[in-house]
């Protein structure tokens, strides 16, 4: 299976696996499963390190190398994954889950997710 990690469950096996649910590190420790990882995570990861709060202190050029190393893939955003946007029902308003769950559907994959908003989109997204 092809499983796309929302920004979140992303940050968590970086670098807290711990906080992983069981569901989703059953998931990235199966070897049949092939992971990737959206440049618009990165994106959003680093506009968060640029605000420079306390409370969040991630080297997005590190985590983008460890991933790589670490045998991720990295989906690009493309102009089909931007205009499907378009076509997701409005039930949520980060912009940044919208174009994972856009990915998710054009591409064919699955977003793997924790959070129970991004999960009401059904088709392609799973919740752990």
């Amino acid at each position: 299976m092809n499983l796309l990690l929302d920004t979140h469950l992303l940050l968590w096996a970086a670098s807290e696996p711990q906080r992983l649910p069981a569901k989703a590190r059953a998931l990235l420790l199966d070897p049949a499963n092939h992971l990737l990882f959206s440049s618009a995570s990165l994106w959003e990861i680093s506009i968060k390190n640029g605000l420079e709060r306390s409370d969040f202190n991630v080297d997005p050029r590190r985590l983008w190398r460890m991933l790589l190393i670490n045998g991720y893939r990295e989906l690009p955003i493309t102009s089909e994954h931007t205009v499907a946007v378009n076509d997701l029902p409005h039930l949520h308003k980060d912009p940044f889950d919208r174009i994972l769950i856009a990915q998710a559907r054009v591409e064919g994959l699955t977003l793997l997710t924790a959070d129970k908003a991004v999960a009401k989109y059904g088709d392609g997204v799973r919740k752990v």
